[in-house]
């Protein structure tokens, strides 16, 4: 069964610091570009970073540029995005997704749709 599971959300302060982690079951992420996507409540989802099958090629919305590194480890079939200094409005619901076309640019973060496969996300809030 394709899967993907996130983790590493939680609760944390302005200016702190999470680690996500995207862990692929049933395929072989390497084949494919993974995208980070964040909604917060009453807004649309929208893409933070993406990052190509290989890892060579990365993306990041302009908002957490600087602040957000995204990164993989095809033999964990896992995808990491670290998140420093974080602000109140980066509270939202965390997906990772999973395009086979190995599309990971500007394009590709702001349509969701091209997106294969979704996990179900993971809560992060920055509260003091």
């Amino acid at each position: 069964q394709l899967q993907l599971v996130e983790s590493g959300g939680g609760l944390v302060q302005p200016g702190g610091s999470l680690r996500l982690s995207c862990a692929a079951s049933g395929f072989t992420a390497a084949n494919y570009a993974i995208g980070w996507f964040r909604q917060a409540p009453g807004k649309e989802r929208e893409g933070v970073a993406s990052i190509s099958s290989s890892g060579h090629g990365t993306n990041y919305r302009a908002s957490v540029q600087g602040r957000v590194t995204i990164t993989r480890d095809n033999a964990k079939n896992t995808v990491y995005l670290l998140m420093d200094r974080l602000k109140p409005e980066d509270t939202a619901v965390y997906y990772c997704a999973a395009n086979y076309a190995d599309g990971w640019d500007s394009w590709y973060l702001d349509h969701p749709v091209q997106y294969d496969y979704w996990g179900q996300g993971t809560q992060v809030t920055v509260s003091a």
